[in-house]
């Protein structure tokens, strides 16, 4: 609960697909990430502005063609990132992961070298 209101998580599609993917996998890196995102998921449904704001001048281009205005980064395990997104009601915030990547797709994205 957030200012009275009920936060939900949920995975839309890289994310999504990246999660499953990870829980059809068993090694160590696999789980590792598993217990990361977890944790984290844990820690946005009570505090949904956890992660790191990126400026809205810094969201890429496929991002903001999705309708997406406020993003968030967070660090998971073995140097993978999940970006996220905010949005809200009068009742409940919704909190929706769009992508689980490494941080070198995460450079691609961001057009950093």
């Amino acid at each position: 609960m957030m200012f009275g209101k009920e936060v939900k998580v949920f995975m839309k599609g890289q994310a999504k697909e990246s999660y499953l993917l990870l829980k059809s996998r068993t090694d160590k890196e696999a789980q590792s990430l598993l217990n990361s995102i977890e944790r984290v998921t844990k820690i946005l449904k009570n505090n949904p502005q956890f992660g790191d704001p990126i400026q809205k001048r810094l969201i890429p281009n496929s991002l903001t063609k999705e309708g997406i205005q406020n993003l968030y980064r967070i660090e998971l395990s073995n140097f993978w990132r999940m970006l996220y997104t905010i949005e809200g009601t009068q009742i409940e915030i919704l909190v929706f992961v769009l992508k689980i990547m490494h941080h070198k797709e995460y450079n691609k994205l961001f057009s950093y070298k």
